[in-house]
């Protein structure tokens, strides 16, 4: 599983001309996911981005937390997080898991990340065309890879 975390001052996602989602200060979350996440890949990387110190505190230091600083998150599913391009160049998307499998995981991580921030998550739409808007606040970007823990 590997997320690419945007701090934003604001993101929003539209499908089809309506605004499915959308936060003020917070966190933007893509999320791809591969055949073998786990459902312990999804309460590590939850517990991560929920802890992750990139938040500015009193002293305008980074020492806070989304759950501290009462962010709000957006999760997005991205497939092409898993993109090969080493060979050629139309980018291979065959490490992505099919949706059967990564359905499920994706649904999985909103929930764990709900608990584990203790509000709502915002999400775009499994598969659709998105349109994905945001203001990168700092610029923080941040990218996790369950497969690298250590």
């Amino acid at each position: 599983m590997k997320a690419v975390i945007q701090r934003v001052s604001k993101a929003s996602v539209t499908i089809e001309g309506e605004k499915v989602a959308s936060i003020e200060s917070g966190l933007l979350i893509f999320l791809g996911i591969v055949d073998e996440d786990t459902h312990e890949d999804i309460k590590w990387l939850s517990n991560k981005i929920v802890n992750l110190r990139i938040f500015g505190d009193e002293n305008g230091v980074m020492n806070n937390a989304l759950k501290d600083a009462h962010g709000d998150a957006i999760v997005v599913s991205q497939f092409t997080l898993h993109a090969s391009t080493k060979k050629g160049n139309r980018p291979s998307y065959i490490k992505a898991a099919k949706p059967d499998v990564a359905i499920p995981l994706y649904e999985n991580f909103v929930y764990q990340l709900e608990k584990d921030l203790g509000k709502k998550v915002q999400t775009g739409q499994f598969g659709a065309d998105m349109k994905v808007e945001l203001l990168n606040d700092g610029p923080v970007t941040i990218i996790i890879d369950t497969k690298n823990k250590v």
